[in-house]
């Protein structure tokens, strides 16, 4: 299976991090084969919705690091979203190149699998509530199958994750998806 692992965090070994690896450890040791696109250190313009990728052959208007991300969307069989919560969402990292899934967004109907992965340093899961609706709905509208979410609550850095199960139950997710 092709697995395309976004990631939105700019901190290079924080939480999110420690997530994605541990999911990648377990989807590699399953034989997936894993591409990661980590879009905090990527260009990605955000979408102006001006329809040129609709309304002609030419794709986008903005010729940036989304053409990198393209080609291994469309051909993922899954697509895994992993996130900081730092005020109720997706961060705007990560938002800015699902928002551009636009583009492709006739080609991207069916036949995937999904999975969000979170942490926040909120105890309480009303910070991600907006962020698991905006999946769910995508999810839906896309028609894609939803193969696992880890919430990492009450995990304001890394010391505070590595006392939880969450790391494991990214690996867990990584190995079964």
């Amino acid at each position: 299976m092709k697995i395309l692992v976004i990631t939105g965090s700019a901190h290079k070994n924080g939480t999110t991090a420690l997530l994605t690896e541990q999911f990648i450890k377990g989807a590699e040791e399953a034989r997936h084969e894993v591409f990661r696109f980590d879009s905090a250190f990527k260009k990605v313009h955000p979408c102006i919705a001006c329809e040129k990728c609709h309304n002609t052959d030419t794709g986008c208007a903005f010729k940036d690091d989304m053409e990198e991300l393209n080609p291994v969307l469309l051909t993922a069989d899954a697509v895994v979203f992993v996130t900081p919560i730092y005020y109720y969402a997706m961060n705007a990292q990560i938002r800015t190149v699902i928002d551009r899934f636009y583009a492709n967004d006739s080609a991207l109907h069916g036949n995937k699998k999904t999975a969000l992965m979170i942490t926040m340093a909120d105890d309480t899961m009303e910070s991600a509530e907006g962020a698991v609706a905006s999946f769910r709905g995508m999810s839906n509208f896309l028609e894609w199958e939803i193969a696992g979410t880890v919430i990492g609550v009450d995990c304001v850095d890394v010391d505070a994750l590595k006392k939880t199960d969450y790391p494991e139950k990214a690996y867990e997710l990584g190995k079964n998806i």
